[in-house]
């Protein structure tokens, strides 16, 4: 009878020490799990706070965008190579370098070139050497914002012969 004792008594660790492992690798597991989780949370907030601050400037810009437009005119409107022409060319431009480095771009409008709905804005047809449909010419700068469209370049488009 001590025998079969023995053999209980011998089984019950193997099975404690198997019950603890199982618990250990859950254990284990979860805190896996949980530092992925944390990982993964990091990256998000990281990637909005970046967009956050990124976007964050957008309202601003985008009120500096008329202001841009009323240099363009004034520089049209100046005397050429006279000294207050070069004095407003060059605060437009740095005005212009400045939001460059926030992200502002010009979209890109060449007469000739296709009109894509994503970055041009038709608001009119004209008689042009073009087929329909392709840009004869640009009313209005558009510009974007870290590769997001904030004002659509207006252009007029060719229309049919």
């Amino acid at each position: 009878m001590e025998d079969v004792k023995n053999d209980n008594s011998i089984s019950e660790p193997k099975t404690e020490l198997e019950k603890l492992t199982q618990e250990r690798d859950e254990y284990l597991n979860g805190w896996k799990r949980a530092k992925a989780d944390l990982m993964n949370f990091q990256r998000d907030e990281e990637k909005r706070i970046t967009d956050l601050i990124r976007w964050g400037l957008k309202d601003i810009v985008q009120e500096m965008i008329p202001v841009l437009d009323n240099f363009e005119l004034a520089v049209a409107t100046l005397e050429k190579d006279g000294a207050l022409e070069k004095g407003i060319q060059m605060i437009k431009l740095q005005l212009e370098d400045l939001l460059k480095k926030k992200g502002l771009e010009k979209i890109s409008v060449e007469k000739g070139k296709p009109f894509d709905p994503n970055f041009h804005e038709a608001v009119g047809e004209i008689d042009s050497e073009f087929e329909e449909g392709i840009i004869a010419k640009e009313i209005e700068k558009g510009y974007s914002l870290n590769g997001k469209v904030l004002r659509p370049a207006r252009v007029m488009i060719s229309k049919a012969k």
